[in-house]
């Protein structure tokens, strides 16, 4: 039975808009040829961090929920270990209301984003 996770990483601030892509790519291919399913993902963009890591203040965090085998997770986080750009991981399993909540907050910013596209053609 697959799992749905989350994970969100914090690449180093030093990374330009090409090279953040490039790590969400590497990740995300990791996720997708390990026979995960990508659920859903979010860049947060460059942040603030709460204290330094490595010398630096902030970072780009970057947000994925997928589906997979419970084996996944310890490649993947091997993986952010390895690659120099990743500052700060953490993936977590997703209990069903978990699950639920996500999937209703992403319906309920998607009916926002649409109605406020609709006011804005009302407007012109």
């Amino acid at each position: 039975m697959l799992n749905q996770y989350e994970t969100v990483f914090i690449c180093t601030p030093v990374l330009s808009e090409a090279q953040m892509k490039e790590a969400v790519r590497k990740f995300k291919k990791v996720i997708t040829d390990n026979k995960g399913e990508i659920v859903y993902e979010e860049d947060w963009g460059l942040k603030k961090l709460a204290y330094p890591i490595q010398k630096k203040s902030t970072g780009f965090y970057h947000l994925i929920e997928f589906r997979t085998e419970p084996e996944l997770i310890a490649k993947l986080e091997t993986e952010y270990r390895r690659d120099e750009r990743i500052i700060r991981f953490l993936t977590m399993k997703m209990e069903k209301y978990a699950v639920v909540y996500a999937e209703k907050k992403r319906a309920r910013k998607s009916a926002d984003q649409k109605q406020s596209i609709e006011n804005k053609q009302e407007g012109e």
